[in-house]
C-alpha cells in the first residue's frame, strides 16, 4: 500500500556541473534524471570534469561553486553567471580567466556521464532542520547539499528518515494515487542509497559562509551519508507542490530493482553523490 511521505518543496537544476544550480517550479524526468540536470561540466584538456575532488573522471577546481548556472526552457546551452550573479557573455574565456588555467572550456555531456553516479538526489526537511540544530553557528540551507528535489516532511519525521526509502518505489503526484490501473501522475523513482558528502557541504558559496564543522556533524552523526539517491523507474513531470508516495519495501511485498541490488552486492564499494 502507498505511503504519503512528504510534499515538493523545492526543485533544483545544476545546469554546469559543481556551480549553483537553478529553482524550478516543475521540471520532466528522464532515464537520465531531470532535464538538464547536469548537461554541462567545465572540461580540461585531459578531459576531466571540473568538480570538488579530484577522481579519475573529476578534477577538482576550486571557485566553481562561486558560480551559478541556468537554462531557463533552453537545453542547448546553459547561462553562466559570475560570483556576483552578473551573466557571462562568453563562458570559455571567462572560465578560463577565473581558473587560471587555459585548457577548460564548457562542455555537453556526451559518451562519459556527468554524475558521479546516480541521477536524481532527494533531501527531507526533516533531516535538512537536523543539520541546523547540530551546526548552529553554520549558515544552513539546502543548497549545501544539492539536492534536485526538497520534500517537506510532517512534524516529528525524525532525521535522516531518508535511510527507510532504499530499496522502495516513490511516485509524484497531486493525489499520491501511485501505479495502480495505469501509469503513474508523475515520475517514479526507486531509491538506492545515500551520498557519501565531502568537504564541499562547507564550502563557500554565495549567501553561504564556509563552515567546514557541517562535514563534521554529519561525520558523527551518520557516517558523513546524507539524502536518498535514486534511480529514475518511468519518466515524468515532478511539480511544486506534488506528494511523494512510496511503495512497499522488500519483504512487505515489494521487489528489489536491479540498481539497488547491485549497489548492496558492492556494499560500501559505490561511489558517491552528484556534485
Amino acid at each position: 500500500m502507498a505511503e504519503i511521505i512528504g510534499v515538493v518543496e523545492r526543485l533544483w537544476r545544476y545546469p554546469v556541473k559543481s556551480t549553483g544550480g537553478e529553482p524550478l517550479d516543475v521540471v520532466e524526468v528522464d532515464e537520465r534524471g531531470l532535464a538538464g540536470d547536469r548537461l554541462y561540466a567545465v572540461r580540461d584538456g585531459a578531459g576531466k570534469f571540473g568538480s570538488g575532488k579530484n577522481t579519475r573522471r573529476f578534477r577538482r577546481m576550486d571557485g566553481l561553486l562561486r558560480l551559478s548556472s541556468r537554462l531557463g526552457s533552453r537545453i542547448d546551452g546553459p547561462e553562466l553567471f559570475d560570483p556576483l550573479g552578473g551573466p557571462v557573455g562568453d563562458p570559455n574565456a571567462f572560465l578560463r580567466a577565473y581558473l587560471e588555467r587555459d585548457d577548460v572550456e564548457l562542455a555537453r555531456e556526451d559518451a562519459v556521464s556527468h554524475f558521479d553516479q546516480l541521477p536524481v538526489s532527494v533531501l527531507t526537511t526533516a533531516t535538512l532542520d537536523w543539520v541546523r540544530a547540530a551546526v548552529p553557528s553554520a549558515v544552513v540551507d539546502e543548497r549545501r547539499f544539492r539536492p534536485n528535489i526538497l520534500l517537506r516532511t510532517p512534524p516529528g519525521t525524525p532525521a535522516f528518515v531518508e535511510d527507510d526509502w532504499f530499496g522502495r518505489e516513490g511516485w509524484f503526484g497531486r493525489d499520491g494515487g501511485g501505479p495502480t490501473g495505469g501509469e503513474p501522475e508523475g515520475a517514479r523513482l526507486t531509491f538506492v542509497r545515500s551520498s557519501e558528502r565531502c568537504a564541499m557541504t562547507g564550502t563557500a558559496q554565495p549567501g553561504l559562509p564556509h563552515a567546514p564543522e557541517i562535514l563534521k556533524a554529519i561525520a558523527q552523526a551518520h557516517d558523513t551519508r546524507l539524502d536518498a539517491l535514486a534511480t529514475v523507474e518511468h519518466p515524468g513531470r515532478i511539480r511544486l507542490g506534488d506528494l511523494l508516495a512510496l511503495g512497499s519495501a522488500p519483504g512487505r511485498g515489494g521487489r528489489r530493482t536491479p540498481a539497488q541490488a547491485a549497489c548492496r552486492t558492492r556494499q560500501n564499494g559505490c561511489p558517491a553523490g552528484s556534485v
